[in-house]
């Protein structure tokens, strides 16, 4: 994130988060803007079938749920992926400032445009047919495997399962 955008959270609220727990959950009036400190937090969504989706991941000074600012309530949980802590500012506050600074308005449309074209990129992503191709494409758009604890995330953002991502690497360095 920007320095202009980190200004946005110079008066936030810390908010420490543990491992498996939910800033808040599908449904839920949206009153605060996330930004991570500390940790990993993600945008989770889970299909009809029950498999779990990963809409967003968010880490050091990463905004979770950029857009639900712009509506009333959540469409995704917000979780920690691991144990994390992030600054939390009131909505109504961080639209005043928004509408005060046209410096920081500004730097806030392109945010959120590089979030549009991340977006974008993981639907791309789950579009390939294959693990191996989803994977390819994540790699070469994120760089390194994420390590161990990190994985599982990595095969709901891919939208596969553990076992099949599982299988995918150990074929790669087998």
């Amino acid at each position: 994130m920007s320095d202009t955008i980190s200004r946005l959270f110079e008066t936030a609220q810390p908010v420490v988060v543990a491992e498996g727990e939910s800033l808040f959950h599908v449904g839920d009036p949206v009153q605060r803007v996330y930004c991570v400190s500390v940790g990993c937090l993600a945008l989770r969504r889970m299909a009809e079938t029950g498999a779990e989706m990963i809409m967003q991941t968010a880490r050091q000074g990463a905004v979770l749920a950029e857009a639900s600012l712009y509506s009333d309530t959540y469409h995704c949980d917000g979780i920690a992926l691991e144990a994390s802590s992030c600054k939390a500012m009131p909505k109504p506050i961080f639209l005043d400032i928004l509408n005060r600074d046209e410096a920081l308005r500004n730097a806030w449309i392109a945010h959120l445009a590089r979030g549009i074209q991340s977006a974008r990129a993981r639907a791309e992503i789950r579009g390939l047919k294959t693990v191996a191709r989803r994977l390819d494409m994540w790699l070469t758009l994120n760089g390194d495997l994420p390590e161990k604890g990190g994985r599982s995330a990595l095969a709901a953002e891919l939208g596969v399962s553990r076992e099949a991502l599982y299988r995918e690497i150990a074929r790669r360095r087998g």
